[in-house]
């Protein structure tokens, strides 16, 4: 397992050099400067020019490439064009931790109801509580945050006055927004729960289990749920690493310092060390959640071997 893990980290560095070196040349590919935007229209030609002298813009693409992978082993990840006087490192770290407690608390409220939800499903299959179930599945793939988040604020916050309408800090600040966000994600895993489990429960090991006079609970919890959890396990890994980012259209709704604004704001104002340092980020999350995905089957199949 040690050398499997570190074989994974060896290969996860040509995957990030590979992701950093795409997102930097489609970055420059578009035309246009990020000094070119409509608040820069009134500074001089002359100012324009010193701006991308400074910030080497003016450079081959190459050279600043080379330049900011240099910076970057050095743990920097370079000034912000659009908030000057901060750079990018002082955005991930103060934005990071809340999108990242936003995000495990989504995770967390996707698996509390996501996975119940599915073995339910599945163990009363064509029933009424099914249909129940199913239909608040299709409900959280079909409803989008900027819906659900309003909706929950309005019922909760402002009607019943339970939790407070946005701000962040609190444990009351973070029940709505993780459950607007978890909400979609919970659906996803229910219904792949519900359709991995209707398969398993009908294989030969089961019957067999079944056969022997086991309990249903054992028959379920051991023997069903441990193989089917292995396809929403797989799900969960590019979930856990979209969620614990951040959500531009959640943070927005309920006023969260996250990082999903910065990455918009990043894109439409071509600020490209802010666009670099959150899709590395989210690269990063996406290779470790991937990992321990990949750890979790030796656990769940005793089948798989990492040797």
């Amino acid at each position: 397992m040690t050398n499997y893990i570190i074989r994974r980290f060896l290969l996860a560095i040509p995957t990030l050099l590979a992701i950093s070196i795409i997102t930097f040349f489609l970055m420059h590919a578009i035309p246009g400067s990020p000094f070119a935007g409509p608040e820069m229209r009134h500074l001089p030609p002359e100012v324009i020019a010193n701006l991308n002298k400074y910030y080497h813009l003016d450079d081959p693409i190459w050279k600043q490439y080379l330049n900011y992978i240099w910076n970057l082993l050095h743990g920097d990840f370079g000034p912000s064009y659009a908030n000057r006087a901060r750079t990018v490192n002082d955005i991930i770290a103060q934005s990071l931790p809340a999108s990242a407690l936003l995000g495990a608390a989504a995770l967390f409220v996707a698996i509390v109801i996501g996975i119940p939800l599915g073995i339910i499903s599945s163990l009363k299959q064509n029933t009424v509580i099914d249909y129940i179930s199913m239909f608040i599945a299709i409900t959280g793939v079909s409803v989008p945050a900027m819906t659900l988040g309003p909706l929950l604020v309005w019922i909760f916050a402002l009607n019943l006055k339970i939790f407070p309408v946005a701000q962040w800090g609190t444990f009351k600040h973070m029940v709505l927004p993780a459950i607007t966000l978890g909400f979609g994600s919970a659906a996803i895993i229910a219904r792949l729960t519900r359709a991995s489990m209707l398969q398993v429960l009908h294989e030969d090991y089961i019957r067999t289990a079944r056969a022997k006079g086991l309990s249903e609970r054992r028959v379920t919890i051991h023997h069903a749920l441990r193989n089917a959890l292995i396809p929403v396990v797989t799900i969960i890994g590019p979930l856990f690493a979209g969620l614990i980012t951040g959500s531009m259209v959640v943070e927005q709704v309920f006023a969260i310092p996250g990082m999903g604004k910065f990455f918009v704001m990043g894109v439409t104002g071509r600020d490209y060390p802010v666009i670099m340092g959150t899709v590395l980020l989210y690269a990063v999350f996406l290779i470790l959640a991937n990992l321990v995905v990949d750890i979790m089957y030796a656990r769940l199949d005793p089948r798989i071997r990492y040797s």
